[in-house]
């Protein structure tokens, strides 16, 4: 299996990949051109072999910009990353250092997640990894991504961690309800009744029946009326703003989206239960100096959100 590698890697011209990582990064052949010192058409050349190569366009036309195809997609952190190893192996080891380093990291997180925390984290970056890009993405499967090397690092829900990985406890926090101002009936906590009866819009990423509330109600033989069912958590305070929906939401979201939305919070009728979130990686990014500061950066960032 290995000759059968070495024969493949063999007969690509590895700079061939140096400028892959380029025209995909820049989605532009004159500026990719540039970031390499080739030609605009020495580049174009070599895009045409790319693409005879992988079998696959690589990059579109979609109007007057060039986007990448769902492949490149997925190239492209898998190529940074490996031409980045590739370097350090040519010019030896040195120590990460963020304030000067360019280099892109890509991470798996739910948009709820997204929402919260990348206003702190982008702020920061600017200031103290100007070079740093993120990548972030949403995959139902998070840990087969970590596990092939196409995310650097993933933040997940507590209680799924799988042996073959590491983690790090981030932040728990618990539920609240958002209502719209001026709603007619909830000005304060609701009965219980009230809560029950009320049209409750529930955010399922995975687009299936059930949540943690609901399954705290179930416990107690309640059962709530979910009359609208979504797989985006910022769908949830533009259906609650404009209508007399009621959604339960984690905490620290929900304070968030009164900044932004007419929106009220109040208790929710029983105690309901808290969660935690968590950032997961491979082992074999333990000691990598580069990995090792995102953590402790991403970290930070969740810690001030």
């Amino acid at each position: 299996m290995l000759m059968v590698h070495d024969r493949i890697l063999s007969g690509i011209d590895l700079n061939l990949l140096v400028v892959l990582r380029a025209l995909l990064s820049e989605r532009h052949v004159t500026r990719a051109a540039a970031r390499v010192g080739l030609s605009q058409s020495a580049t174009s050349h070599a895009l045409s072999r790319l693409r005879e190569l992988l079998g696959d366009p690589l990059l579109v036309r979609s109007g007057r910009v060039l986007s990448l195809t769902p492949r490149a997609l997925r190239l492209l952190p898998t190529l940074e990353r490996a031409l980045g190893e590739l370097e350090v192996v040519v010019s030896g080891e040195s120590r990460f250092d963020p304030s000067t380093a360019r280099r892109t990291f890509s991470i798996g997180m739910a948009d709820y997640l997204q929402a919260l925390i990348m206003g702190p984290l982008l702020e920061r970056l600017a200031t103290r990894a100007p070079g740093i890009d993120l990548s972030v993405v949403v995959f139902p499967n998070q840990e087969e991504w970590i596990e092939s090397g196409a995310l650097d690092l993933m933040l997940t829900v507590t209680g799924r961690e799988k042996h073959s990985l590491r983690y790090e406890a981030l932040f728990e926090e618990g539920f609240v309800c958002m209502v719209r101002k001026g709603h007619p009936q909830i000005k304060k906590r609701p009965s219980l009744e009230k809560y029950l009866a009320a049209r409750h819009v529930v955010v399922a990423p995975s687009g299936t029946p059930g949540s943690m509330v609901d399954d705290a109600l179930a416990a107690r033989g309640l059962e709530r009326r979910v009359a609208l069912r979504v797989t985006n958590f910022l769908i949830a305070p533009v259906v609650v703003s404009e209508t007399d929906f009621m959604s339960t939401m984690p905490e620290r979201l929900a304070h968030q989206l009164t900044k932004n939305y007419p929106l009220r919070i109040v208790p929710p009728p029983i105690e309901l239960p808290r969660f935690g979130y968590c950032m997961g990686w491979h082992p074999r990014l333990d000691h990598d100096d580069a990995q090792q500061w995102l953590r402790q950066f991403v970290a930070a960032a969740t810690k001030t959100s």
